[in-house]
């Protein structure tokens, strides 16, 4: 029975979205209609253009800001996290709450002060009000970075802060002792501590519904599906109770907390399933990323030592490390695992245009983007993060391995990875790669 936390150095958070911007709505985008119409809607209409084109390296381009007086803390906390976002190319509207005290900011943590967190493809923010700004982001070399920075305290002339208690958390046997995030799902009580006895879940795309988002805010609607989120649970002897049906369905939480402490009116539940999806993709993608480093440098280490001339595609050890990393990419790129929704999930307008603004798409409109959120979460099944740093980042030889491994599964070879996609399917994620991605081997050519 889940609570769920999202770990990071009291990290992450969502996105102002706008309606009527002009922007045009594809065929393939989820109909408006597709939501409660009773929902709030974003209050805030800002540009999102530099959604479009986030920065390659959030963290220096924040500092850079900081340092030259672009952005400067004036009075207000909520009016210099909107710059922050901004800067860093993260959409106010991808706004989750959580209110489990599960992180570094705990003591400021409740369920009438939860903690904000935002992302975009790259880069997470987190907010408690009162407390500080949290971001985490894709490092070239070391996977995953986490920093931190006062409102009213920093100085924009020293770098951001580093906390070293942040990996505690972040890499430790859950991350596979490689810097990482965690979407955690828990017991809370009524002051947001987790119930010990009753344990915990790391949630993602395959975790049960009626698992997920324990000590978190959920906005939206889900049919008869139930999650444990908005809810306070009961301790009992060694374990606890916890009515998924009281929080079942809100489109609105009002008289939960004061809403006008953040920069979205919710904590949207299709943000919330997209969030777990790409925390495990950035996982995978940094341990692969750091283990096929640290590999490769041993190999070459003991083929020097022994008078060899290093070849790692050559090195069994090796390269038996890199395929088995790849197919632990691949199967979750392609969803292999994924929980089939038995009713549609409705959500923000807003988080879905902002989500799709710095989308890649075909001549027809096709994307990775693409949200289905009636079976599925996407309607083409290859994870939207094959664009992301953290995937361009990686060492050659396993993003060639990834590559090798992805073409064999939507090609229809016998892989185990791709039993739950059919022909038209498989073909459409290739069309919508081909199209979208300049760096395919030569092999993905019609």
């Amino acid at each position: 029975m889940p609570r769920v936390e999202f770990v990071a150095t009291a990290i992450m958070a969502g996105a102002l979205l706008l309606t009527g911007c002009g922007e045009r709505r594809d065929a393939d985008e989820p109909d408006p209609a597709n939501t409660d119409a009773a929902e709030p809607v974003v209050a805030r209409q800002p540009d999102i253009t530099h959604l479009r084109q986030p920065p390659a390296d959030p963290r220096a381009t924040l500092e850079a800001a900081l340092s030259s007086g672009v952005l400067v803390y004036e009075g207000d906390d909520n009016a210099f996290l909107a710059e922050v976002l901004k800067v860093c190319g993260i959409p106010a509207a991808s706004q989750v709450l959580v209110f489990s005290k599960t992180s570094l900011q705990s003591p400021l943590i409740s369920p009438s002060n939860p903690r904000a967190i935002y992302f975009s493809d790259d880069c997470y923010v987190g907010f408690v009000p009162g407390g500080l700004i949290e971001i985490s982001d894709t490092d070239a070399e070391g996977g995953t970075g986490f920093y931190s920075l006062h409102p009213q305290t920093y100085d924009p002339a020293e770098p951001l802060d580093t906390p070293v208690s942040c990996l505690n958390c972040h890499s430790s046997s859950r991350t596979h002792y490689a810097p990482g995030l965690l979407v955690r799902s828990v017991f809370p009580d009524a002051e947001g501590f987790p119930i010990g006895s009753a344990g915990s879940h790391i949630t993602g795309h395959a975790s049960p519904l009626e698992e997920r988002w324990g000590g978190w805010y959920v906005t939206g609607q889900h049919g008869a599906m139930r999650h444990m989120g908005n809810a306070i649970a009961r301790e009992l002897a060694n374990d606890a109770e916890l009515d998924m049906e009281a929080g079942a369905n809100l489109t609105a939480l009002d008289g939960l907390l004061a809403p006008d402490r953040y920069l979205a009116p919710g904590s949207d539940i299709v943000a919330l399933m997209v969030l777990e999806h790409q925390v495990e993709m950035h996982n995978l993608l940094t341990q692969g990323a750091i283990a096929v480093r640290r590999q490769t440098f041993r190999s070459g280490r003991i083929a020097e030592s022994s008078g060899e001339v290093f070849d790692p595609y050559e090195s069994e050890t090796l390269m038996s490390l890199v395929n088995h990393s790849a197919e632990r990419i691949v199967e979750h790129m392609l969803f292999t695992d994924e929980l089939a929704l038995t009713d549609p999930v409705r959500g923000d307008r807003a988080f879905i245009r902002q989500f799709r603004a710095n989308r890649h798409e075909t001549d027809d409109g096709r994307s990775l983007k693409d949200l289905d959120l009636t079976t599925r979460l996407f309607r083409y099944r290859c994870s939207y993060m094959v664009y992301s740093q953290a995937f361009e980042q990686m060492p050659a030889l396993l993003k060639d391995a990834v590559y090798r491994q992805l073409f064999d599964a939507l090609a229809g070879m016998e892989t185990g990875l791709n039993a739950h996609l059919d022909a038209d399917e498989r073909t459409a994620i290739v069309e919508i790669l081909r199209a979208t991605k300049d760096d395919l081997p030569a092999y993905w050519a019609d």
